[in-house]
């Protein structure tokens, strides 16, 4: 059977789900709930180039530099963390230099024979690593005193290189 599926017993496999999730940032403890990750990216730019006397009327396309895309963290407000602390040293109009992190993002295989709600390992099935990455981007809970929604908080990293390890 394979890491990442599950034997329904008929001889077919599970997808995995995209609801059990892992963000974690080096250096930086404490806890913050995220309820969405999205815009984990990377593209190659194509260069086309034709040599003058080439026999073909046609460009060779070859590839150039990989360029990713920022990722947006949404979580619900919370009142004190150290990842809080990392937003504000970011967006804090006095800073000195830039606090960088790595992010992981871990998509968590909840093991079919642990306890409703508990995941018993949480060793990513699919890992995306941001290197170097910090917060371009804050945008606090919208507040509404006629509606009792939680308080999302949402993040915008940039980072500079996006690793899968696995």
């Amino acid at each position: 059977m394979a890491a990442s599926t599950y034997d329904n017993g008929a001889g077919s496999y599970y997808p995995l789900t995209k609801m059990n999730f892992l963000v974690t940032v080096d250096s930086i403890t404490g806890t913050a709930a995220f309820s969405e990750v999205t815009g984990v990216e990377a593209s190659v730019d194509v260069i086309e180039f034709r040599q003058g006397n080439s026999g073909s009327l046609a460009p060779v396309k070859i590839p150039g530099l990989v360029k990713h895309g920022n990722v947006t963290l949404k979580m619900g407000y919370i009142l004190d963390s150290a990842f809080k602390t990392w937003i504000q040293e970011c967006v804090s109009e006095i800073r000195g230099e830039m606090p960088r992190h790595d992010v992981t993002i871990e998509l968590i295989d909840i093991n079919p024979g642990a306890p409703t709600g508990a995941v018993e390992s949480h060793s990513g099935i699919r890992t995306w690593v941001l290197t170097n990455a910090w917060v371009a981007k804050y945008n606090a809970p919208d507040l509404d005193a006629k509606n009792s929604d939680i308080a999302i908080e949402s993040v915008e990293l940039a980072y500079e290189e996006l690793v899968i390890p696995n």
